[in-house]
């Protein structure tokens, strides 16, 4: 059928899905996101999500990766892949826990800890860009707003 004639699924149809849809704006932004500080960590060998990951071990107690999926909103399959790939740069460390020895806890190594040193700065510069685009519509209000939308899911 032709979406110009169809009753059940018009064209119409489709324009209200891409002017109103929270989803879809949500996922075309996070990719634009994600390809805007994959440019800027890229000189670093990193990507935005390895940086997050290497971001989140960056506590005082060592998380295990059951305690870190949740907040990364990753699941444990694709978090485990990811850090085997940080794990085989050196970047990151899976040390036995001291309380339990079928659990590994997710360290932060010295180099992972360096290269951090130096995707920060390259980071917040990218973030203040990012914060002076959004200036006219309150970057916190938005923050504040995607982190209510990330709670309920």
């Amino acid at each position: 059928m032709n979406p110009e004639t169809d009753p059940d699924l018009s064209f119409a149809t489709t324009l209200e899905v891409r002017d109103r849809c929270l989803c879809l704006q949500a996922q075309r932004s996070a990719r634009a996101l994600a390809r805007r500080f994959d440019a800027v960590l890229k000189p670093l060998g990193l990507t935005n999500g390895q940086f997050s990951i290497l971001m989140s071990l960056n506590r005082p107690e060592p998380p295990r990766i059951s305690d870190l999926a949740p907040f990364l909103a990753m699941d444990r399959t694709t978090l485990t892949a990811a850090f085997k790939v940080l794990q085989r740069r050196g970047l990151v460390i899976a040390a036995p826990d001291p309380d339990d020895g079928r659990n590994r806890r997710l360290v932060l190594s010295d180099e992972g800890r360096a290269l951090l040193v130096r995707a920060v700065p390259l980071w917040r510069a990218e973030h203040d860009r990012l914060d002076a685009e959004l200036a006219q519509i309150d970057p916190a209000a938005v923050r504040a707003a995607l982190a209510i939308i990330g709670s309920s899911g």
